[in-house]
């Protein structure tokens, strides 16, 4: 490799982290760089336009859910894919200047996790999809801590919401969702985290990269 880049994922609070991975553009070593009390987990790479394909993009997710679970569980505000920094010096300027925003942010989902649901409806089902959606409401909305309500790009999408929902509640949805799913045959549940809590952050990144 000739200039390394760092290629950010996710930020913690200040701690020295490392681990082996399957990283964006084929990284297998991730670590963290530290500016005052924040901690950027980066990988190496040799770009800072990395392509947006569907390994990288999966490379990604598959990084921030190691560390949201790396040694017990850390707290993770997610960086959006493709934060590709020249080297260690412009991803420290970055974490300077947006460190009130990442510290606050690391306050609003201390200890949450991310959890995905969708339900569909079987092929030819015929179902009462306000119902369905009024239940996923009184039985998961009051779990969470936050939800949104994401797009519904299929035909068959009833359901596509994220929640926002603390580390010791995850069994607890867990089952909810199991029990959910045997009342439903008529329906296809699609479950899915513990994610980096993406839908419930908002950072921009506006330094110079």
């Amino acid at each position: 490799m000739g200039d390394t880049a760092l290629y950010a994922y996710g930020v913690i609070e200040r701690e020295d982290v490392e681990f082996e991975t399957d990283g964006v553009n084929g990284a297998e070593r991730a670590y963290t760089v530290g500016y005052q009390t924040l901690s950027a987990l980066v990988t190496d790479i040799d770009t800072v336009e990395p392509e947006q394909s569907d390994e990288n993009t999966r490379a990604h997710d598959e990084v921030l859910q190691q560390l949201l679970q790396y040694d017990g569980g850390r707290t993770v505000v997610p960086m959006q894919y493709g934060m590709a920094f020249k080297n260690a010096r412009t991803l420290k300027s970055v974490l300077r200047e947006a460190r009130p925003a990442f510290t606050r942010a690391l306050r609003e989902v201390e200890n949450d996790v991310e959890l995905g649901l969708k339900v569909l409806t079987e092929e030819g089902a015929e179902v009462d999809e306000e119902a369905i959606r009024e239940e996923v409401t009184e039985r998961f909305d009051e779990r969470a801590i936050s939800v949104t309500s994401d797009d519904l790009f299929s035909d068959r999408l009833i359901v596509n919401r994220s929640f926002l929902i603390d580390r010791d509640e995850r069994e607890a949805f867990d089952r909810a969702v199991g029990e959910f799913e045997d009342d439903h045959e008529e329906l296809l549940v699609q479950y899915t985290g513990p994610w980096a809590p993406y839908n419930f952050v908002d950072i921009e990144i506006g330094a110079q990269r």
